[in-house]
């Protein structure tokens, strides 16, 4: 169901939301630098705590961090404030930035083992830099046609995973709709990555990628260890071969069954592969989180390998294994968008409704 507001976000709740953005965003900030000043904290609260908890909240409510995401807070810092450029991006170009994000997604993650898990400055620096292209991308092009819908290497996750949502929320960033992006990802129901895609190759290979070689790239990912002192490049290609030879497996499966099945059957295959994702995940990284993990010592928040029972990560595995199938296949929730969709309005209207600063 999609959800279509009857006028703009009144005064006292998008207050409320500029707060929890701000909140939000000095969080962000005092992790940058910790990554910077006190590494150690900074890997943790970054690669161990913030990291970990995303993919859950983008199953269930990925609306929320679409709203309150520090990024896309500051890359539309010039859009909110009036004096950024008003491009439209054409259906193509949209499509080459997905299939640019999926790339960069699949670029950077490998060298968490080679360099960032272990590193906060390079962890520092690569956030840096991804902050510059998306406060540049955000000031030329409309709203978040270029960043949160674009190449942000994220937003690829958040449509595996966001097909369900436990609530839908008001947009918190744009004030009118403007139609920026077709299909808005976060206004229309059950969005996933390869949602209309008869309308360019580059989407079409983007969200293939996705669905079917996430899954492997996943498992393959999380058989690769951390490496220290600059030794991980030595051993870049297995770093990047696990998880690619990986996804190539369940990317090819995929096609297969795929190919086999009718149509109507389509969406129920697409469900299983971002389940069997985001339940791979949580299969390795919530024992690695409290001392469990494959390599000791990875991923690791707190030690707790002396004072738990074995089983305990069998326990974890299988409670968020049958919570992600049953939530995301069995769940007879109703489908609506992640957010509810702002007030349209044409863009030959003047600049100042749609760029009226609403900080």
């Amino acid at each position: 169901m999609n959800i279509q507001a009857k006028s703009i976000l009144a005064s006292r709740p998008k207050m409320y939301w500029r707060i929890a953005q701000t909140l939000v965003g000095l969080i962000g900030l005092a992790i940058f630098f910790s990554l910077i000043f006190f590494p150690k904290i900074g890997i943790h609260a970054f690669w161990n705590v913030l990291i970990p908890v995303a993919p859950a909240l983008f199953v269930v409510a990925v609306g929320l961090w679409r709203n309150i995401c520090p990024l896309a807070s500051t890359s539309l810092l010039s859009r909110h404030l009036g004096f950024a450029k008003n491009k439209k991006l054409k259906t193509k170009q949209q499509g080459r930035l997905q299939l640019i994000s999926v790339i960069l997604l699949l670029l950077i993650v490998p060298l968490r083992h080679t360099i960032f898990n272990t590193n906060g400055q390079a962890t520092a620096l690569v956030i840096g830099i991804l902050a510059l292209i998306a406060i540049y991308v955000s000031f030329q092009y409309n709203w978040k046609s270029a960043w949160c819908s674009g190449l942000c290497p994220i937003h690829p996750v958040e449509k595996l995973y966001g097909k369900k949502s436990l609530f839908v929320l008001p947009n918190a960033h744009c004030k009118y709709c403007v139609k920026c992006v077709n299909p808005c990802p976060d206004s229309t129901t059950s969005i996933y990555p390869l949602y209309k895609t008869r309308k360019g190759l580059s989407r079409k290979i983007a969200g293939t990628l996705m669905i079917g070689g996430f899954p492997g790239f996943i498992w393959g990912w999380f058989h690769v260890q951390d490496y220290y002192n600059n030794e991980g490049w030595n051993h870049l290609i297995s770093t990047y071969a696990y998880p690619l030879i990986a996804m190539i497996i369940t990317l090819g499966l995929f096609l297969v069954i795929k190919k086999a099945l009718v149509k109507k059957h389509e969406i129920i295959l697409i469900n299983l592969f971002a389940t069997a994702a985001v339940s791979i995940y949580y299969w390795y990284r919530l024992p690695a989180l409290i001392g469990f993990g494959l390599f000791k010592g990875d991923g690791m928040l707190v030690d707790l390998s002396q004072s738990l029972p074995n089983w305990t990560p069998v326990l974890l595995q299988i409670s968020t294994t049958l919570f992600f199938i049953w939530w995301m296949i069995f769940n007879k929730k109703e489908m609506t968008s992640w957010v509810i969709r702002p007030p349209y309005i044409k863009q030959n209207k003047p600049i100042h409704n749609i760029n009226n600063p609403i900080i």
